[in-house]
């Protein structure tokens, strides 16, 4: 009796050391799990860094098979020489959690420069494999997420490499990234565009969602959008035929003209890159000034916000800096004949 005593009091304390590390471990588990929430690819202790010397890879768990659900993993790849960049190459077999709203939300693979932060892609679903990704310098970040529902399959898988700067697809200009473009050349090919989606797409093929949203998202930086008022309306005579002549000869009217032009900016590209504003035009051959010629000139400008994109390099670092922003243009709100080396009032 006494010895079944000591078998049941030996039983209860080794199930109360198993409750208490199961306890613990639980307790641990959570813990890991919040802060994996709380970090992510700024905190380096959750990054693995990989010196690239020579081509390799990386890919999600388990490839080419169901990834785990709730995970938050980071890359930094990082080369032994200084003065070379990083290419990514994606595997043809990439599936992860299809985006919704045409947004990944849940399950993505990201790639970041880690130089200035930027997002350079963020993709997921199964559709399209993404495109070749290469690095500002030699560093590269990639971070995989997935989230507790839907994991998919086959994950993905991205080779890497060591390119040079000055040979990086080089012999193909078309299949330069746009901000690698002189900006003479990419000034036309903005211009080709009829629709600001279509742009963004071409500058930021794999994240122009994302994008579109950041530059409609309102910051205390805009300027205001206050156009000045309408010139008043005149009242015609119409019997008098040579106030008619005045009024259709030398008059405000659409000009096209072009921003980078009118603002003398060189540096920085505008879409559209033309906008409508109102110039004097017209002859003075009915003239009332005793004088051997006459001109149209503006007797009364005002200054107009038009709300456009602009494009500016960034400093430093390849890509594009996207803003909304206004731009002054001057229209002529009403014109006069005037004698030629005069000005109007």
């Amino acid at each position: 009796m006494l010895l079944f005593g000591l078998l049941l009091l030996t039983s209860a304390l080794a199930g109360q050391r198993h409750g208490t590390q199961a306890e613990s471990n639980l307790s641990s588990k959570f813990q890991y799990s919040s802060n994996k929430e709380q970090n992510g690819v700024q905190d380096p202790q959750h990054e693995r860094i990989i010196t690239v010397s020579t081509n390799g890879s990386i890919h999600s768990p388990r490839f080419p098979h169901t990834y785990p659900r709730n995970m938050v993993l980071v890359w930094r790849l990082v080369a032994v020489e200084e003065n070379v960049w990083i290419q990514l190459t994606f595997d043809e077999r990439f599936g992860l959690e299809d985006p919704e709203d045409d947004i990944c939300k849940y399950d993505f693979v990201e790639v970041e420069e880690p130089s200035d932060g930027t997002i350079l892609g963020r993709w997921c679903g199964s559709g399209t494999v993404p495109g070749k990704q290469i690095s500002k310098g030699n560093q590269i970040r990639i971070r995989f997420v997935s989230d507790e529902y839907f994991p998919s399959e086959p994950g993905f898988c991205i080779h890497y490499n060591i390119v040079m700067p000055q040979f990086t697809e080089a012999v193909s200009p078309s299949v330069l990234p746009p901000s690698a473009l002189p900006l003479d050349l990419l000034n036309n090919a903005v211009t080709a565009f009829s629709t600001l989606e279509d742009l963004i797409r071409y500058l930021e093929p794999d994240r122009w969602q994302l994008d579109l949203e950041d530059l409609y998202r309102p910051t205390w930086q805009l300027l205001g959008k206050a156009f000045v008022f309408g010139r008043k309306s005149r009242v015609v005579d119409l019997n008098l035929l040579k106030e008619e002549v005045r009024l259709y000869s030398c008059t405000p009217r659409n000009f096209s003209v072009s921003i980078r032009e009118e603002l003398k900016r060189t540096d920085t590209i505008f879409w559209p890159g033309c906008l409508l504003v109102k110039r004097c035009g017209g002859n003075c051959a009915c003239c009332l000034h005793n004088c051997n010629e006459c001109q149209c000139v503006p007797s009364k400008v005002t200054k107009k916000y038009h709300e456009v994109l602009q494009l500016r390099p960034k400093s430093g670092v390849r890509g594009l800096h996207k803003s909304l922003t206004d731009v002054a243009l001057e229209h002529h709100e009403e014109c006069d004949c005037v004698c030629r080396g005069h000005t109007g009032g």
